[in-house]
């Protein structure tokens, strides 16, 4: 009886982590990043190079030197989606938030989709089939990272 509730619990242990959702753990190792949904926590290389790419595309497309507040930030398998407030650099300004499917490729992040956020638009981050259809564009694309908003 004893050995039938031990092999029980190890049983629902086995299956609880299975179905775990995406969490944090340390973002420093190659093996997270391939087999686990993370955040990559403050002051990590990856998550530097995630926002400098971030930042760099800001720059880019509305000429903004900007700091980040991130909201949410997922990866996995080499994909990585976030949702960051920037800041002007000194702080002072807020600007739109801004979301982006970024993809490891080469050993650098390459943005992959900036989504517009246009209310109403099919073709928007508001859509309810937005996921779904970024998902058939992106095959590969883990689930686990994308927001369930």
């Amino acid at each position: 009886m004893m050995r039938h509730n031990l092999l029980s619990v190890i049983v629902v242990i086995a299956i609880s982590l299975t179905t775990i959702t995406c969490f944090g753990v340390p973002a420093d190792t190659k093996n997270n990043m391939v087999h686990n949904c993370f955040t990559p926590p403050k002051g990590t290389p990856m998550r530097k190079d995630i926002l400098d790419t971030l930042r760099r595309e800001v720059k880019h497309t509305s000429g903004i030197d900007a700091i980040f507040i991130v909201k949410y930030l997922k990866v996995q398998d080499g994909w990585a989606w976030i949702h960051a407030l920037p800041l002007s650099a000194d702080g002072t300004n807020r600007y739109e938030d801004v979301q982006a499917l970024l993809k490891l490729q080469n050993g650098k992040w390459k943005i992959m989709e900036l989504p517009c956020t246009e209310v109403e638009n099919p073709e928007c981050l508001g859509d309810p089939k937005y996921f779904l259809k970024l998902k058939k564009r992106f095959p590969n694309l883990p689930i686990k990272i994308l927001p369930k908003e």
